[in-house]
C-alpha cells in the first residue's frame, strides 16, 4: 500500500485487508470479493481499485506467510546436508499451504503468462539457495527448478483440499513425489 496515499484509502486498504483474511480463512481462494466489500464496509469498486484481481488478493492476504516461509528457507540455509535444508523447506511450504487457505492459489499461475507472480517469486529466490547446494551435493535432480518444485506443491495442496485429511494427504503425496515410486534400493526403472 503506497504511503501516498489518502489517510482513507489507507484504512480502506487495510479494513479490506483485515476482512479479507477472515474470509479466505474460512472460504479458501473462492472467498467472495462481494462478502468481502460488505462486509469490509466499503463499495465492490473499493476493493477492485485496491485489489484488481483475486489473485492480487490472495497475494496480499498471504505476504506474512510468504516472509516467514522466506525466513525459513534462509535459516536452512545453515544445515550442513543440502537435501535434507531441501526436503525441511518444502516440507514447511505443504504445510502453510494445507494450513493457510487460499495460499495455495496464492502461488499458482494464473492464465495469463504475464502476471508476475509476487509469491512464488519471493518463494524462489528465498529457495533458490537450498535448491543450488543439493543439486551441487548430487542430492537431487540437476536442472530441476523451484518453480517446478512449488507447483508441484500447489498441485498436491490443491488436489487435496477437499480430502477430510488434507494435510495427512498432501504430505503422503508429496513425500511419495519426493521418494518417487521404485522402493529404496531398486533400479529406477531403467
Amino acid at each position: 500500500m503506497p504511503e501516498h496515499q489518502r489517510a482513507d484509502a489507507r484504512r480502506n486498504y487495510a479494513r479490506i485487508l483485515a476482512v479479507a483474511e477472515e474470509e479466505v480463512a474460512a472460504h479458501g481462494a473462492g472467498a467472495s470479493l462481494e462478502q468481502i466489500a460488505r462486509t469490509a464496509g466499503v463499495g465492490s469498486a473499493t476493493v477492485r481499485r485496491h485489489f484488481p484481481t483475486r489473485h492480487a488478493l490472495l497475494e496480499a492476504v498471504s505476504k506474512q506467510r510468504i516472509e516467514a516461509l522466506c525466513a525459513r528457507a534462509r535459516e536452512l540455509a545453515a544445515k550442513d546436508d543440502g537435501r535434507a535444508a531441501l526436503l525441511e523447506w518444502l516440507g514447511d511450504v505443504v504445510t502453510y499451504c494445507v494450513s493457510a487457505r487460499g495460499l495455495a492459489a496464492a502461488l499458482s499461475y494464473e492464465a495469463d503468462p504475464t502476471h508476475d507472480n509476487a509469491c512464488s517469486a519471493a518463494l524462489a529466490e528465498a529457495g533458490n539457495p537450498l535448491l543450488h547446494r543439493a543439486a551441487q551435493q548430487g542430492a537431487v535432480t540437476q536442472g530441476a527448478t523451484l518453480t517446478e518444485l512449488i507447483t508441484l506443491i500447489v498441485g498436491i495442496v490443491l488436489a487435496t483440499e477437499h480430502h477430510p485429511d488434507p494435510a495427512t494427504a498432501a504430505t503422503r503425496l508429496f513425500h511419495l513425489s519426493v521418494a518417487g515410486l521404485a522402493p529404496r534400493g531398486e533400479a529406477s526403472g531403467e
